[in-house]
């Protein structure tokens, strides 16, 4: 057993891999590595050494802790009972987290990864935060990155069916990336957690991501890839999600679509398909139990085909009504969540919840 302020300082030592880690963890107790730093140099590196030697790297956890508090946020050790158990039986899980929001240890069975395109389609928005909704009220958790794109409309899918969704970051929690999400991650931790391995200044550097992206991997028990170009960061989650066991499930995209490659070809190496909620929740071992749904009342919604974004000009030909009032009555129904707007000008009615059954 090693106190959490242990691993926060193995965890600041500089150029220490999670692998390097891990292998020093298994030599004995913490505390006497770390006060033997020289008899580990092998895994350390000179610079770790001496980082641990001089009591830079102590100092620096000091510090961490006191700036973590200020701010708000948790430092979670890899043996506390709230560190989440299926990210802890990774091969190299964190040393510690930072968190905002609530940890649920045991949820991992119920944690399902969508990751995409930063560079997604109106239709693959759609897609992902239909789906992502239709899952939370499913009773599942949404994992994703926080990242533009795919990973934004899940968190965002979860959240309009008021469900719990995790944002794992590939900077500090200080240094949120994208910045203009940051009310998004406001809404996610009042619903879940936003979470990152990083220190607190860690900018969005690129070597951090597929690192961010193991995590995502390890935290769910299922990752379902929507709209990924051929060397799209999706498939590095993908990737570590297979090294893990875990589900890999792809969404098909149209062969002319440079942002369907990766997803397209992760379906020809085996992957499950998915063309919805139900899809993935049959992979899972669960089913869809449809909650009924009246038929609108309203001009405007019924003018709007399920499930397919239609533009303004198209609402008002079916809808009859004039431009001014229809633009007033979407943004009614989109204030009252009964209509989502997507980029380009487009607009999509959203689904009312679904629950699920375990087959008989």
């Amino acid at each position: 057993m090693q106190t959490t302020f242990d691993l926060l300082t193995l965890a600041l030592v500089p150029g220490l891999s999670p692998r390097a880690a891990q292998e020093l963890l298994a030599r004995g107790p913490l505390a006497s590595t770390l006060a033997r730093a020289s008899d580990h140099a092998d895994l350390l590196g000179a610079p770790g050494v001496a980082a641990l030697r001089s009591g830079t790297a102590q100092r620096a956890a000091e510090t961490e802790t006191r700036a973590a508090r200020r701010l708000g946020i948790e430092i979670v050790g890899w043996d506390e009972d709230r560190y989440p158990r299926w990210l802890r039986r990774t091969y190299a899980p964190p040393l510690v987290l930072w968190v905002k929001g609530a940890l649920l240890p045991d949820e991992g069975e119920m944690c399902v990864a969508i990751v995409g395109s930063r560079a997604a389609s109106p239709l693959g928005l759609a897609f992902a935060r239909r789906l992502a909704e239709e899952l939370a009220s499913a009773g599942l958790v949404v994992v994703s990155g926080l990242a533009r794109g795919i990973d934004s409309a899940a968190h965002r899918g979860a959240l309009d069916a008021r469900g719990r969704t995790v944002a794992i970051l590939g900077s500090g929690l200080d240094r949120l990336y994208p910045p203009e999400n940051a009310p998004l991650a406001a809404q996610i931790q009042a619903q879940g957690a936003v979470v990152s391995e990083f220190p607190l200044g860690s900018g969005p550097w690129k070597p951090n991501f597929p690192r961010r992206n193991r995590v995502i991997a390890g935290w769910s028990r299922a990752v379902v890839v929507v709209e990924a170009g051929s060397r799209s960061g999706a498939l590095s989650t993908a990737r570590a999600a297979l090294d893990e066991g875990r589900e890999v499930m792809a969404v098909p995209g149209h062969p002319s679509e440079p942002q369907a490659e990766g997803a397209n070809r992760l379906l020809q190496d085996g992957a499950a398909l998915v063309r919805g909620a139900a899809d993935v929740l049959a992979e899972l071992g669960l089913a869809l139990a449809p909650r009924p749904e009246p038929a609108p009342d309203d001009d405007v919604l019924r003018a709007m085909a399920r499930d397919v974004p239609a533009g303004v000009d198209e609402i008002q030909q079916r809808s009859g009504l004039a431009l001014p009032l229809l633009l007033a009555r979407l943004s009614e129904l989109e204030l009252g969540g009964a209509v989502l707007r997507l980029p380009g000008a487009l607009y999509v009615r959203a689904r009312s919840g679904a629950g699920y059954t375990r087959p008989g």
